[in-house]
């Protein structure tokens, strides 16, 4: 962690080039608006390869895989493949101590071995439509209905009046579901149907030393060495059509599958990535940016540091403590060096300058041709940016330095609650309270709960908490910090853990010896209705939503200012210039492989291979752990054919490609529209490209589809799933 601050101290200038298109571009625009550039990088297919509204296309590989990740048909029986923390939840419900496959891998060597994974569900997108004068007309037709005026981004009236426009006879076929979704803040809108197969079963998974390997320690950072990928197959009824789990179904046989590349990848080869991009925030002004750097990104920052040397302190001195809280430790680390990284990308391209440039420069042209609207939805912005700032920061600072930082302030109160309700005396609410409060304290004081570390940790956050927001804008529980215990912070979290029910031990004993005896005491029942943890708790979560409801007043005028700001911008530049901001829907982004340098006399290659495995190995730090068998096929060099020309074995590289959150698990393509990797990351230096893209320094990470074909092949012996794909050289 040191290091990364020392990095991120370091002060020098950048030069910017084009080496790389910014964007992430919906498939039935590329003709119009990149296709050419595309072909001049070395795009080698026409725009109707790629996607095709009356034909078959690439679109028809790439799959919406469960809640948030993409994947990509590999195989004309329905292999999908996809990461390893895509499909890490379903991987996880299948282990056990006898079979655990997330340590082990798991491999099915014939299809009556391929596991069933309830829930999960694979979309097909079988088509894109561009509806904004449909929705603009229902609009209209139901504007005296939205009194609140939120029904241009409802998610809820924008797929009613998609079912509408579908009509019966297609939403009664077989897992069709019709969905339409807001681009540009409102400006343009797109109906896209979806056929959702439910029957998706787990084929393939390599060991956690390999699909996670580096976990969270090397999340967002380059040079990577992870063979994040896991395999699935789409199940259907006899006819084709989607349908839930039954032994009669058969493999899906897909209108696509991807061909795979063997040949690797060189410099500056062409790349594109299609997947289904989450969140980003392209369009933010200059407030916005200010808000997120100032606000959002350094309360982050700030209290998950305090957070977190409390809690590696307490690591490094008790072996035990080290592991009940490595993940919680990770975890936190994760956010941290996207805030990190996003706020070194903001100061050091000047974000604001860039979106300031931009406002002034819609001013300048609304001046011109008399469109005074979109000068007074900027000023509307910075007004309600500004308004908001106190609301905001104390929302920010109670979520990260005490609803995230503090354990026992997510205690939970149901069993609390009964109690504060039941009529003394009546058993059978007695007894109910007494079962709720017995499955709480189970949920709360898990095995990684240390309510000494919890204590040392809550203390620092709680000091730094209170030394950062006035009194008045604490929770009203933290009153008693100050009447009480005249600001000793230490003193009044002993306080809550002595005479909690759920702060120790011993009181917890007292309480099991004889729960209902003890609920049953009118004395004891006053003392666990006035428990201080329970009302610690409950006191931080009335703050949290009343803070909440006051923010939420901003949302709808926000939202319209914005749409008129974008109105501005498409206006103004024509709306084949922009793409828009990422919002879980199939798009395009494409670039070159390519390292990049990250600071002065510091180079990163573009490709990463299994020495580097190799050199990270460390027996004593599960992340870092490498399997024997791994070892063995490194030491005798039985990469197969999947070896680089100079003998080494390929694991990541890195691309110049525009990606987020969701397209995890997306198929990266050469020219020739081959499968040549597998997106999973990026680097940290380049998270900021969430608001602004930097061409010299974001970079997709994937695994080589090299790799991905080693471990099925020789680590785990499936070369059955290897003569299901079609490989070309």
């Amino acid at each position: 962690m040191k290091k990364l601050v020392l990095y991120l101290t370091l002060c020098y200038s950048f030069v910017f080039t084009a080496s790389a298109d910014e964007g992430m571009w919906m498939l039935h625009l590329l003709k119009q608006q990149k296709f050419s550039e595309m072909q001049k990088l070395g795009l080698e297919l026409e725009d109707y390869d790629i996607y095709d509204p009356d034909g078959i296309s690439l679109k028809d590989a790439v799959v919406f895989f469960g809640r948030g990740c993409t994947g990509e048909v590999i195989s004309s029986e329905g292999l999908v493949l996809t990461n390893h923390h895509c499909g890490y939840g379903q991987i996880q419900s299948h282990s056990s101590l006898e079979n655990n496959y997330l340590d082990d891998g798991f491999w099915a060597m014939t299809r009556a071995e391929e596991l069933p994974n309830p829930g999960l569900t694979v979309t097909f997108i079988d088509r894109m439509e561009d509806v904004t004068d449909y929705v603009k007309q229902c609009l209209e037709r139901d504007k005296e209905q939205d009194t609140d005026a939120v029904f241009f981004l409802s998610p809820s009236y924008l797929n009613r009046i998609a079912r509408e426009r579908a009509g019966g006879e297609l939403l009664s076929a077989p897992g069709i579901e019709v969905e339409i979704k807001p681009f540009f803040n409102g400006n343009q809108y797109f109906m896209f149907t979806k056929k959702i197969y439910s029957d998706v079963r787990l084929v393939g998974a390599p060991p956690s030393s390999i699909g996670k390997f580096g976990a969270d320690t090397d999340n967002w950072m380059w040079p990577r060495h992870t063979g994040d990928f896991s395999l699935f197959r789409v199940y259907a009824d006899k006819k084709g059509n989607p349908a839930d789990y039954s032994p009669e179904n058969v493999p899906l046989k897909p209108k696509r599958w991807l061909k795979i590349s063997t040949g690797g990848v060189e410099e500056d080869d062409f790349a594109m990535i299609m997947g289904f991009p989450g969140t980003t925030h392209k369009y933010y002004t200059s407030w916005e940016v200010a808000e997120r750097r100032d606000i959002d990104n350094r309360v982050r920052i700030d209290m998950r540091e305090v957070r977190q040397n409390a809690m590696l302190e307490e690591m490094l001195s008790d072996p035990a403590v080290k592991i009940q809280y490595a993940a919680k430790y990770s975890g936190s680390t994760n956010a941290y060096k996207n805030a990190i990284g996003t706020n070194w990308a903001i100061d050091m391209r000047d974000f604001e300058q860039l979106k300031l440039e931009q406002q002034n420069r819609l001013s300048e042209w609304a001046k011109k041709n008399k469109k005074q609207q979109y000068i007074r939805a900027l000023k509307e912005i910075e007004r309600m940016v500004q308004e908001r700032a106190d609301l905001r920061y104390r929302s920010w600072m109670l979520n990260e330095g005490i609803i995230r930082a503090v354990e026992f302030a997510n205690v939970p109160l149901k069993g609390w609650d009964i109690l504060l309700q039941v009529v003394d005396g009546v058993e059978e609410d007695m007894q109910r309270a007494v079962s709720q409060l017995e499955q709480d304290y189970n949920l709360f004081a898990d095995k990684d709960y240390n309510i000494a570390v919890d204590k040392k940790i809550s203390t620092a956050m709680i000091t730094e908490y209170t030394r950062l927001v006035e009194r008045e804008k604490q929770p009203l529980f933290f009153d008693l910090l100050y009447t009480r215990f005249r600001g000793e912070v230490e003193a009044f979290v002993d306080y809550i853990f002595t005479y909690s029910l759920f702060g120790n031990r011993g009181n917890w004993d007292s309480f099991c010896s004889d729960p209902l005896a003890f609920v049953s005491d009118k004395e004891k029942l006053e003392q666990l209705r006035n428990d201080p943890m329970f009302w610690f708790a409950r006191s931080v979560t009335e703050e949290a939503l009343s803070l909440s409801d006051q923010l939420s007043n901003y949302d709808v005028p926000f939202s319209l200012a914005r749409r008129t700001y974008l109105e501005g911008i498409l206006a103004m530049d024509g709306s084949y210039t922009h793409f828009p901001d990422a919002n879980l829907t199939l798009r395009l982004t494409y670039g070159q492989v390519k390292g990049y340098h990250p600071r002065d006399a510091v180079t990163y290659a573009h490709q990463t291979t299994l020495k580097g495995v190799m050199e990270k190995e460390d027996p004593d730090n599960w992340e870092f752990v490498v399997a024997e068998k791994l070892k063995t096929l490194y030491r005798e060099k039985d990469f197969g054919n999947y070896a680089l020309p100079d003998g080494n074995m390929p694991v990541n590289f890195a691309a110049t490609t525009h990606t987020t959150g969701g397209n995890s698990g997306s198929p990266v393509l050469n020219g020739k529209g081959e499968l040549i990797g597998l997106n999973f990351d990026r680097n940290w230096e380049g998270v900021g490209g969430d608001i602004q893209y930097l061409p010299d320094y974001q970079r997709s990470i994937i695994v080589d589809i090299r790799y991905v074909l080693f471990v099925i092949d020789k680590f785990a012996g499936a070369g059955h799933l290897i003569e299901e794909l079609e490989l070309f050289r």
